[in-house]
């Protein structure tokens, strides 16, 4: 910021006539490379940043250039507070407190799954879901009036996804009895649409546990172990492009401990 200031200083100086950038350019490149600090000071400039920072698109934009490695933070949630730190080894000692959008306590906070920034939480008194992005304080509640967006401890799965379209979604697995009921909810459109899950199978019953969901390229990838056999573990991939579930088997490692 330092450097951009002298840069500008000079440029003034010497009558040299800086270049138009233009509000698309700003509001595409530059606001959201921006720390959060300096974002919440810009939503007071005028309504139409305010509009921009407000949005969808804002949101997911500031998201890929946080994740990048000097820039990526901590968020630490304890009973009473919530703090967001640096990974930077000189920096890690530095703590930044933060207010929850939300009116519960930090303790009645569940994260459910993250992605560049972004989590999918839960709230413990009633369960709703929301997607927050804790460096920019914006969030919004994904649940409806339909009973979508509530999760369910111990028998639901969820897992962020990035589909195609570069349109950030929520999986949400439920199960129920003799059934498993997946429905997906996109952050651009704002709505939940339900998706078919695998046919004859009985990971729908409490003897199996599902992990939270893993993202990486093209997949969304659960672990499902039954409770009662050890050994007897699965991979269920969800394929984000073509919205279909596979199963994989679990690879084989070996006696870790050495008995």
């Amino acid at each position: 910021m330092k450097k951009l200031k002298g840069c500008l200083y000079s440029a003034s100086e010497s009558n040299t006539k800086l270049p138009n950038l233009g509000p698309d350019l700003i509001m595409s490149e530059i606001l959201p490379r921006l720390p959060a600090k300096c974002v919440g000071r810009a939503k007071k400039v005028c309504k139409e940043w305010l509009s921009c920072i407000s949005s969808k698109e804002f949101v997911m934009m500031h998201c890929r250039h946080m994740c990048k490695g000097s820039r990526q933070k901590i968020l630490s949630i304890g009973q009473e507070s919530c703090f967001i730190s640096s990974t930077t080894v000189d920096l890690v000692d530095e703590k930044t407190m933060i207010t929850l959008p939300f009116h519960v306590r930090p303790s009645d906070v569940w994260i459910l799954s993250s992605l560049n920034g972004l989590l999918c939480v839960c709230l413990r008194n009633m369960f709703e879901m929301l997607i927050w992005n804790p460096l920019i304080r914006s969030c919004i509640n994904i649940s409806d009036s339909k009973s979508y967006g509530f999760f369910k401890i111990y028998s639901d799965a969820v897992g962020l996804y990035i589909d195609s379209s570069n349109d950030y979604r929520v999986l949400h697995i439920k199960r129920g009895r003799f059934t498993v009921d997946v429905m997906a909810y996109s952050r651009r459109t704002s709505h939940w649409k339900r998706i078919p899950f695998l046919q004859k199978r009985h990971y729908h019953t409490n003897g199996y546990v599902w992990s939270g969901g893993t993202f990486c390229v093209d997949g969304l990838y659960f672990t499902v172990f039954q409770f009662w056999l050890a050994g007897d573990i699965v991979i269920i991939r969800f394929d984000v492009n073509t919205e279909t579930f596979s199963e994989i088997g679990f690879p084989y490692v070996g006696n870790v401990m050495g008995l």
